[in-house]
Order: C-alpha cells, then sequence, then structure tokens
C-alpha cells in the first residue's frame, strides 16, 4: 500500500467516490488530490486534498474520503500524512480542518482550535452542526504505530467487524425505487 500524486486517470473514480461519499466537488482538480493505492491489486483505497484558501495563504484538509471496505487499516492517516506534508512542502506552516471527528485528528497531532481565533477563511467557512474546527502546525504530524502496522497489510474488507464491507452499498431509493411502494415480480399477495 502507497500513497500517490492522483493522476488524470484517476478523474471519474474520484468524483465518483466524492458522490458516494457526500464529499464537496467544489474546485476539484484531480491534480489536488492524493489517493491511496493497494500496489498489488492497483485498487484505489483512499484520497484526500489541500484546499488553498483566501490569497494563497491558508490551506487546510479537504474531500479526505475512505470507501468502507478500505476503513480502519490506516488508509486515511496515511493519506493525511501525505497532505500534511504536501502543505508544508509548500510553505504552509498550519494545515486546517473542520471535522465531525476530532478524536480521529488529534491522534495524529492535529489540535482542536477555538472557532473565534481561526483565520477569516476558515472561520467564515460554512460548518454543518457538531463539526469543529483543528489545526496541525508543520512538522507535528504524528502516525500512531497501530495504524502504520495496519497501513502494511490493509486489504479490501480486512478492517474488522466495524469496516462495513458486507453493508450494502447502494440502497433502493438511490436506484428511484421507493421500497414502501415498490410491487415485487413474484408477489405471493399475502
Amino acid at each position: 500500500m502507497y500513497v500517490r500524486n492522483a493522476k488524470n486517470r484517476d478523474e471519474a473514480w474520484l468524483l465518483d467516490q466524492i458522490e458516494a461519499l457526500g464529499l464537496s466537488d467544489v474546485g476539484f482538480r484531480s491534480r489536488d488530490f492524493v489517493i491511496a493505492v493497494d500496489e498489488t491489486t492497483d485498487k484505489r483505497a483512499g484520497f484526500g486534498r489541500i484546499r488553498v484558501l483566501g490569497d494563497d495563504e491558508i490551506c487546510e484538509l479537504s474531500d479526505v474520503g475512505v470507501p468502507r471496505e478500505w476503513r480502519r487499516q490506516g488508509v486515511g492517516a496515511h493519506v493525511v500524512e501525505r497532505l500534511a506534508d504536501r502543505a508544508g512542502d509548500a510553505g504552509f506552516e498550519t494545515v486546517y480542518a473542520v471535522t465531525g471527528e476530532p478524536s480521529y485528528l488529534t491522534q495524529l497531532g492535529f489540535e482542536v482550535v477555538d472557532p473565534d481565533g481561526l483565520p477569516e477563511p476558515v472561520r467564515s467557512r460554512d460548518r454543518d452542526d457538531g463539526q469543529v474546527p483543528a489545526a496541525l502546525e508543520s512538522g507535528r504530524f504524528e502516525m500512531p504505530a497501530r495504524l502504520r502496522d495496519a497501513f502494511k497489510t490493509a486489504q479490501p474488507g480486512g478492517g474488522g467487524p466495524d469496516d462495513g464491507a458486507d453493508d450494502p452499498d447502494i440502497t433502493a431509493e438511490e436506484f428511484g425505487i421507493d421500497p414502501d411502494e415498490a410491487t415485487y415480480k413474484y408477489d405471493t399477495g399475502d
């Protein structure tokens, strides 16, 4: 498993995953993303990007996603690590994030911050209820050993009981079927 910069050929997959996970495709450019890839099967396992805000002075983690079958195996943490490195290489002193799961980011070195102390482009950004801002100073990313080890052996559905691999990915409603009104070919009349 490794994380690389996205390529043009990844664009359709990225857009499909962004839609499936309900993320934002505002300002989508495939070259802004990194992608986790299984080196033995060449299957894509996760993605994310850094969005530059304001006058190119501030950046934030954006659209980090891992399909269900790859979760709980360190994939997301490695995507975040690559993005934090990329931001540091570009000269950003701080990477911001807005998350509903602050404990996930704090294990990676992020600190929850007071919204009033945020730079304007991050402070004025729309947030869903329950989302909190977090910040990571350049060079302060921390990869827990368990996530580094899990990433080395990651495989589809290998994340344990909570990886969601057995959950259906598509519902009847997504096919335009109203399950309360649907009839079936072999209706027994009972």
